[in-house]
C-alpha cells in the first residue's frame, strides 16, 4: 500500500476532528488533490481540500452540530468551507458532470469515489488518501504520472479540454511546475484547441498565466506555448524574441536571489512600450496594483538606480533593472544599492523656503523641486547638505529677484 508521508499540514489544529466528524473512519471523506499531490512531491502544501460523500447540507448539519464553523461559499456545486483554527478547509462533495459547455459545468452528486476521479484534469490531481491510514486511493495511474512527473489529462484529452477549455493553460502549468517531457497527445489537443482560450473570461487566463510564469520550468514552458501557438489567440504581443528576454529576467532573479515576481516576468514578455503593457492588463483584467506595475516592467532605468528608487519605489526600481538591456553586472551593481535601502523623506518642505525669503506662491514650489533634484542628483546628502543647497538655491532667486 503506498501511504500519505507524514507532513506539517496533517497537524493543523481542528483537522482531526473535521476529518472524524465528516465519518473519515467508515470511508466518508478523504484529502483530496494538490495536499496530496504536492505532499507526495514533497512540496509545502498551503490549501487542504477534503471530499466526502456527504451532500452539501448534510456537511453543514454535521459541522454545526460539531461546532465547526460551516460557511456555504460553494453550496450549489457542492462545496462547504469549514473555518478551523488553523484556518480554512474546503470540504466538497463527490461530484459528476452533468453538462459543459467549455466554461462551466452542471454537476450532480455522487457517492462514487471513481466518478468524482474522472471529472478532475490530470491523474496526478485525482489522488485521494484517507484520513486516518494515509493510504492512497488512485484511480488513473496517477501516482506513476507523479513519479515520471507526468501530466497527463484523465480520458481522452480532446474532450477534456471541450469541457473546460481553461484546461489548455492548466495542462501547460502544470507542466511548468511538475513536469519534464510533454504528454504527446495531451500537448497535441492543446494545440488543436488554442482557439478555445478566446471564449475564457480573461480573469481566469490570468490566474493560470500569472501563476505558469513563476513556476519552475516557465521559460521553457512558455517557449514552447510560443512555438506552438497557444498564446496566440489570447496574447499575439508575445513572441520568441520576448521569450528570450524572458530567460534573461529569470536568470537575473536567481542569481541575484531575488523572490519570482509575475507581472516582472509577463512585462518581459511584452515589447518595450507602456501602452501594449496598458492594452494587455486591461485585456486581462489585471487588478489595479498589477497594472500599474506591468507597465512599469516593460519601460526602462531612467535615473541612477537610488533616483528610480526613490521615485518609483524600491520594487518597481528594481523591476526595471531586472528587465533592462543594461549588462548583467550593471544590474547587479545597481539591484544591490536599492534592494534593502529605504528611500529618505525629502528633509526640507516649502515653509522652510518661504523662512528664507521666498514669498509664499509659485516661487515656493519650484524651489523645493529644485532643491529636490539636486538632492538626488548628489545621491541623498544629510540635512546640513540640503540646508546648503536650499540656502544657495534661494540667494539665487532673491538676486534674480531684486534684478527684475
Amino acid at each position: 500500500m503506498t501511504a500519505l508521508p507524514d507532513a506539517p499540514w496533517r497537524n493543523r489544529t481542528g483537522l482531526d476532528r473535521l476529518t472524524r466528524t465528516l465519518g473519515a473512519a467508515d470511508g466518508h471523506a478523504r484529502f483530496v488533490g494538490g495536499a496530496v499531490r504536492d505532499t507526495l512531491l514533497g512540496i509545502d502544501v498551503a490549501d487542504v481540500d477534503v471530499a466526502t460523500v456527504h451532500a452539501p447540507e448534510r456537511v453543514m448539519e454535521l459541522l454545526q452540530a460539531a461546532g465547526i464553523r460551516a460557511v456555504p461559499t460553494g453550496i450549489a456545486h457542492g462545496t462547504v468551507t469549514a473555518v478551523l483554527p488553523s484556518g480554512p478547509v474546503e470540504v466538497t462533495t463527490l461530484r459528476r458532470d452533468v453538462d459543459t459547455d467549455g466554461r462551466r459545468a452542471t454537476v450532480a452528486f455522487t457517492d462514487d469515489w471513481r466518478a468524482d476521479a474522472a471529472r478532475r484534469d490530470f491523474t496526478m490531481n485525482a489522488l485521494y488518501a484517507d484520513p486516518l491510514t494515509g493510504e492512497i486511493f488512485d484511480y488513473f495511474g496517477g501516482l506513476d504520472d507523479l513519479e515520471r512527473r507526468h501530466v497527463r489529462f484523465i480520458g481522452e484529452p480532446l474532450q477534456r479540454i471541450a469541457e473546460d477549455h481553461l484546461r489548455i493553460l492548466r495542462f501547460f502549468r502544470f507542466l511548468a511546475r511538475f513536469g519534464d517531457v510533454p504528454d504527446p497527445e495531451g500537448l497535441a489537443a492543446c494545440v488543436a484547441r488554442a482557439n478555445d482560450l478566446m471564449a475564457l473570461s480573461r480573469e481566469r487566463i490570468a490566474d493560470e498565466l500569472l501563476k505558469l510564469l513563476i513556476a519552475r520550468d516557465a521559460v521553457k514552458t512558455v517557449a514552447l506555448m510560443v512555438e506552438r501557438g497557444i498564446l496566440a489567440p489570447v496574447l499575439p504581443e508575445i513572441t520568441a524574441a520576448e521569450v528570450e528576454r524572458l530567460a534573461r529576467t529569470v536568470a537575473r532573479e536567481q542569481s541575484l536571489g531575488l523572490k519570482p515576481a509575475a507581472c516582472r516576468r509577463l512585462g518581459a514578455l511584452l515589447p518595450r512600450d507602456a501602452a501594449v503593457a496598458q492594452s494587455v492588463a486591461a485585456r486581462l483584467k489585471l487588478s489595479k496594483a498589477d497594472r500599474k506595475r506591468l507597465e512599469n516592467a516593460v519601460q526602462p532605468p531612467e535615473q541612477g538606480a537610488r533616483a528610480d528608487a526613490y521615485r518609483l519605489g524600491v520594487e518597481f526600481a528594481v523591476d526595471r533593472l531586472i528587465n533592462s538591456e543594461l549588462s548583467d553586472e550593471m544590474v547587479a551593481h545597481r539591484v544591490a544599492a536599492v534592494r534593502d535601502w529605504t528611500p529618505p523623506t525629502m528633509p526640507i518642505r516649502g515653509g522652510e523656503i518661504i523662512r528664507r525669503g521666498i514669498s509664499a506662491g509659485p516661487d515656493v514650489a519650484r524651489l523645493v523641486q529644485a532643491v529636490e533634484r539636486q538632492w538626488i542628483e548628489e545621491d541623498f546628502p544629510g540635512p546640513d547638505r540640503v540646508a546648503a543647497i536650499a540656502d544657495a538655491l534661494v540667494d539665487q532667486a532673491l538676486r534674480s529677484n531684486r534684478k527684475s
